[in-house]
C-alpha cells in the first residue's frame, strides 16, 4: 500500500494543477508565440503564411488555382484547419504583393469579405517566384505528420515583413509592424549597402495622411497618427476621400453618426458613395462651419486614429523587440548571404560543367574513346585504361577525375568525334570560362551585386507601387476649439445657480459640454466651473460667459465697495488662468462687500460711467463721471483706485459713453505648414489687426478670397501663394499662365468684391492655367529668367508699363512666352536698376 501511494503522489505532482501551469502552459505559450502569432525575422512570415506559399509553389504551373484547392494543399502542412488557412490567404492576397488574385477578394477599405473559396482563384506573383523560392538554399524539416518536407523558412531576398506589415496576439505578448512602401524599402536597402543613413516611415494601401513625428523607428513606445483625406466640396458638403489604416468605411460612418448623436458635430446626413475610390459624403447642418467640422471630425471620430507599433519578431527561436531599421538591416544582410550562397552554388555548378566538358573534349579529341574498342578482361580494366590515358592531360583540369566521370564519358555517343562537335565543345568551354569569371567577379564585389539585384527589383516591380500615404505633421486640435454648442445653459440669478438642468429658469446661451464657464456674483466672487447639470456660484449672479483661457484681450471693468471701510474702488483686470471650482474674491472678502458695476470688454474698451451717491451722504457733489481709461489694467487680485469714500446709491453707476479700445490691435501670423492663422508668432507675420480688418488670400489655381481673422479656419496651405492684410485701395498684380496660347499673362486690378469666404477667379479659364506670382506692391518690378546655359535670358520688368489697372474679370496682357525653365520673383523698385527689355 505504501509503495502504490508513493507512486500516486509522484504522478499527482507531474499532472496536477501546479504541474500543468509549470509545464503545459509554458509549452502552450511557447507554441503560440513560435508557431502561430509572431513572424520569423528570416522571411517575415508566420508559419501559416509560409505553408500557404510553399503549397502554392508546389501547385504552380503559371495558371490560377481555386483557393479551395490551395487550402486543401496547405492543410498537408498546417494542422489548424481550413478557416485559418483561408483567412491568411485572403489577407495576403489583399496586400497585392506575393499573390496574384482573380475574383472577388473583398475590400480592406469597406470591410467587405471575399467570396467563398470555391469561387476565387490565386497564383504566385512573378515577384514572389523571384524573391521567395530557391530549393537549393532552403532549409527543410518534416511536416507535422512526418509525411512531407516543408521549409523551416523561405529564402526571402526582400524585406517582406516591412512591406506587408504584421499583426499578431500571442500569450503574454503581441506584435504590430506597420507596412512600408515597396520602392522606399529598396532605396533604403541600397543606402544601407552603401553605408549611408536611411529613414523608413509607414505607407498604407488605403492612402490617407500620416504624422510620423513620434514613430521612433517603429520601436515600442512610438506612435503614428493617421488621418483620412477630407475635402470641402462647398460650404454645405464635405467629402472623405480615404480611410485611415485599419478603419473601414462602415466603422468610419458609425463613428461620425455617434459623434453627431453626442452633439460633438452637427450634420444632416452621411452617405457612402464608395466605388472604385473611397467617397463618404457629409451634409452639414445649417450654419455650421466646414472648417470647424473638419477639425471636429479629426478630433471626435475615426477620421484620425493613433497607432502604436510594436515590432516583435522571432530571432533564433526567441521573440525580440526591434525597430524597423534593425529589421531592414537584418533582411539586407540575410539577402546578401543568400545571394552569396546562390553565386557559390552557381560557381560550383559552372566549374563542374567546365570540368566535364573539358573531359569530354579530351576524350574525343585525343581518341581516348578507342580504349573502348580494345579487348580488356573486365569492365573495371576498361575504366582503368581510360583513366591512365587521361594522365598526360590531368594538369589541364581543375580537379581529380572520378570513376563517375569516366562512366559518364563512356555513355556518350561516338558521333562526338567529328571536328564540328569538337569545335562546339571548345565554344562551350569558352562560354563557361566567361561565366565563371563573371560569377567570381560578383562574389568579389558582393555589395555591388546586391545593389544591382535591388535595382532590378525596383525596375521590374516598382511601377504602380509609389507612396500612397502623404507624410504631414498634424496640428494639435483642442477639443474646446472645435466642439459645437450642443447644450443649453440656464441661470437662477437670485439663488446663485447655473446649469443645463435649470430649464424653468432664465436661458443664457448655447455652449459645448466641454466648455468652462466663468461667472461673477454681486458679492464680488468669481468662479470658473465645468458645464454641469447644476452648479452653485453665489447669490445674485451678475455675469455668466464661456471662459477663454489665456485671453489677454478681454478686460473686465469693475467698481465695487469694500465692506470693511465702505469705500468704493475701480479696477480693470484680465482673467487668463484660474483653478477650476475655486472662489476668487475680486472685492475684499467681507459680508458687506458688493459690486456696483461690471462690464466685459473684448478689446479692452474703457467707457465713461456716471456715479450717483446716496442723497444723505456728506459729499458736496453727489453725481460725477468716472473714466476707466484713466486706469491701468492690473491683476484680478489688485485693490484698485479709490472712486469715492461716500456710499454709492443702489444701481448708482450708469454707463454714460462707450469707450474705445485701450490696447493695440491683434497681431496675426500665418503658419503655412498647417494653413492656420495664429497669435503665437508661428509662420509669416501678417500685421496688426483691429476688429473689422480682413485678410486677402490668393491661391495657385487663380482664385482669391477675402476672409476674417477667425483662428479656427483652415486654409489650403498647398495652394496658398499669397496672403496679407486686406487693403481695398491696393492694386493686386497677378502673373499667370495661359496654357492654350503657351504664354505668361499679367493683370492689375483692385478687389471689388466684399463677400467673405467666397472664392473668385482672376485668371483666364482653361486646362492647366495657374497663378505664378502675386504682389500688391505699388510699383511692381518682376525679375525673370528663361533658358539654360548660353541660351539664358534675364530681365527686370516694370509691370506698370506693361499692364494697366483694369477690372478683376479681365484677361490681362501678354508678359512673355511660356517656358518650363522660367524663373521669376518680385524685386523692390528701389533695388532694381533700369529694367532690361525681356523679349
Amino acid at each position: 500500500m505504501a509503495k502504490s501511494k508513493k507512486i500516486f503522489q509522484i504522478e499527482n505532482n507531474e499532472t496536477g494543477l501546479h504541474g500543468q501551469y509549470k509545464t503545459w502552459f509554458l509549452d502552450y505559450a511557447s507554441y503560440v508565440i513560435l508557431e502561430r502569432a509572431v513572424p520569423a525575422v528570416e522571411d517575415g512570415l508566420k508559419p501559416v503564411q509560409r505553408r500557404i506559399l510553399h503549397a502554392m509553389k508546389e501547385m504552380d504551373d503559371g495558371r490560377y488555382n481555386k483557393v479551395a484547392n490551395i487550402i486543401g494543399q496547405a492543410m498537408q502542412y498546417h494542422p489548424h484547419g481550413d478557416a485559418s488557412i483561408g483567412d491568411a490567404l485572403v489577407n495576403m492576397g489583399q496586400k497585392d504583393l506575393l499573390i496574384d488574385t482573380q475574383g472577388n477578394w473583398g475590400d480592406v477599405r469597406t470591410g467587405d469579405d471575399a467570396a467563398a473559396a470555391r469561387y476565387i482563384e490565386a497564383r504566385l506573383s512573378k515577384f514572389a517566384l523571384e524573391v521567395a523560392f530557391n530549393n537549393k538554399t532552403t532549409e527543410w524539416q518534416l511536416s507535422y505528420d512526418g509525411r512531407k518536407n516543408e521549409p523551416v523558412t523561405l529564402p526571402m531576398k526582400f524585406p517582406l515583413l516591412l512591406a506587408q506589415g504584421a499583426d499578431g496576439i500571442a500569450v503574454g505578448l503581441s506584435t504590430k509592424i506597420l507596412p512600408h512602401n515597396f520602392c522606399e524599402l529598396i532605396d533604403a536597402a541600397i543606402k544601407y549597402l552603401r553605408g549611408k543613413r536611411f529613414e523608413l516611415v509607414p505607407d498604407f494601401l488605403t492612402g490617407g495622411m500620416i504624422d510620423v513625428t513620434d514613430y521612433n523607428h517603429g520601436k515600442r513606445g512610438g506612435k503614428v497618427k493617421v488621418r483620412a483625406h477630407i475635402e470641402e466640396v462647398d460650404k454645405k458638403i464635405l467629402a472623405i476621400k480615404s480611410v485611415p489604416y485599419g478603419v473601414t468605411t462602415t466603422q468610419l460612418m458609425e463613428s461620425i453618426v455617434k459623434a453627431n448623436d453626442q452633439g460633438k458635430i452637427r450634420i444632416k446626413k452621411v452617405t457612402d458613395n464608395t466605388a472604385a475610390e473611397v467617397e463618404i459624403q457629409i451634409d452639414l447642418a445649417q450654419g455650421i462651419s466646414p472648417d470647424i467640422t473638419i477639425d471636429a471630425l479629426y478630433k471626435f471620430t475615426d477620421c484620425e486614429i493613433s497607432i502604436s507599433p510594436n515590432a516583435c519578431v522571432i530571432v533564433d527561436d526567441k521573440p525580440q523587440f526591434l525597430g524597423v531599421q534593425d529589421l531592414l538591416r537584418l533582411s539586407v544582410d540575410k539577402t546578401k548571404d543568400l545571394l552569396e550562397k546562390e553565386l557559390q552554388i552557381k560557381l560550383n555548378e559552372l566549374q563542374e560543367k567546365w570540368h566535364y566538358t573539358s573531359l569530354e573534349k579530351i576524350f574525343f579529341e585525343e581518341k581516348i574513346y578507342k580504349e573502348l574498342e580494345k579487348k580488356h578482361e573486365t569492365w573495371e580494366k576498361v575504366l582503368d585504361a581510360i583513366d591512365k590515358a587521361f594522365i598526360p592531360f590531368k594538369k589541364q583540369l581543375k580537379r581529380a577525375i572520378t570513376k563517375e566521370d569516366i562512366i559518364k564519358l563512356t555513355e556518350k555517343p561516338v558521333r562526338r568525334i567529328y571536328k564540328l562537335d569538337i569545335d562546339e565543345l571548345n565554344d562551350q568551354i569558352k562560354g563557361l570560362e566567361a561565366e565563371i569569371k563573371q560569377v567570381k567577379n560578383d562574389l568579389a564585389n558582393l555589395v555591388d551585386f546586391a545593389v544591382t539585384y535591388y535595382e532590378n527589383l525596383l525596375k521590374k516591380y516598382g511601377k504602380g507601387k509609389e507612396r500612397k500615404t502623404d507624410i504631414k505633421q498634424f496640428e494639435v486640435i483642442e477639443a474646446k476649439q472645435v466642439a459645437i454648442a450642443n447644450t443649453r445653459l440656464y441661470v437662477n440669478r437670485e439663488e446663485g445657480f447655473i446649469g443645463t438642468g435649470l430649464r424653468k429658469d432664465d436661458f443664457l446661451f448655447e455652449c459645448s459640454d466641454l466648455d468652462d464657464i466663468i461667472a461673477f456674483s454681486k458679492t464680488g466672487v468669481m468662479k470658473v466651473v465645468k458645464v454641469a447639470d447644476k452648479t452653485f456660484i453665489g447669490k445674485d449672479i451678475l455675469h455668466v460667459a464661456v471662459f477663454q483661457k489665456n485671453d489677454e484681450r478681454t478686460t473686465y471693468n469693475m467698481i465695487y465697495m469694500d465692506g470693511s471701510n465702505g469705500k468704493s474702488y475701480a479696477k480693470r483686470f484680465n482673467v487668463t488662468g484660474v483653478t477650476r471650482d475655486k472662489e476668487y474674491f475680486l472685492a475684499k472678502e467681507h459680508e458687506k462687500s458688493k459690486v456696483h458695476y461690471l462690464s466685459i470688454n473684448p478689446n479692452a474698451e474703457a467707457e465713461i460711467v456716471r456715479v450717483i451717491l446716496t442723497p444723505g451722504c456728506k459729499a458736496h457733489k453727489k453725481e460725477f463721471e468716472y473714466n476707466f481709461a484713466e486706469l491701468e489694467i492690473t491683476g484680478r487680485g489688485s485693490k484698485g483706485i479709490t472712486v469715492t469714500k461716500y456710499p454709492i446709491k443702489a444701481d448708482g453707476v450708469k454707463l454714460k459713453e462707450a469707450g474705445a479700445s485701450t490696447i493695440a490691435g491683434k497681431k496675426l501670423w500665418y503658419d503655412d505648414q498647417f494653413g492656420r492663422l495664429n497669435t503665437d508668432e508661428k509662420g509669416t507675420y501678417l500685421g496688426m489687426f483691429d476688429g473689422d480688418d480682413k485678410i486677402l488670400v490668393v491661391y495657385n489655381d487663380g482664385n482669391y478670397e477675402i476672409t476674417d481673422q477667425e483662428l479656427t479656419q483652415k486654409l489650403d496651405s498647398e495652394k496658398v501663394i499669397f496672403i496679407e492684410k486686406f487693403n481695398p485701395e491696393k492694386i493686386v498684380t497677378v502673373v499667370y499662365t495661359d496654357m492654350e496660347k503657351r504664354q505668361f499673362m499679367v493683370k492689375r486690378f483692385r478687389i471689388e468684391t466684399t463677400t467673405l469666404k467666397n472664392k473668385f477667379s482672376v485668371i483666364k479659364e482653361g486646362e492647366g492655367n495657374y497663378a505664378e506670382a502675386v504682389t500688391t506692391d505699388e510699383e511692381p518690378v518682376l525679375a525673370m529668367q528663361q533658358g539654360r546655359g548660353a541660351q539664358v535670358r534675364k530681365g527686370k520688368l516694370k509691370i506698370a508699363k506693361i499692364a494697366e489697372v483694369t477690372g478683376w474679370r479681365t484677361v490681362g496682357s501678354k508678359l512673355a512666352d511660356y517656358s518650363k525653365s522660367t524663373e521669376m520673383e518680385w524685386v523692390r523698385s528701389k533695388e532694381s536698376s533700369q529694367p532690361e527689355l525681356f523679349q
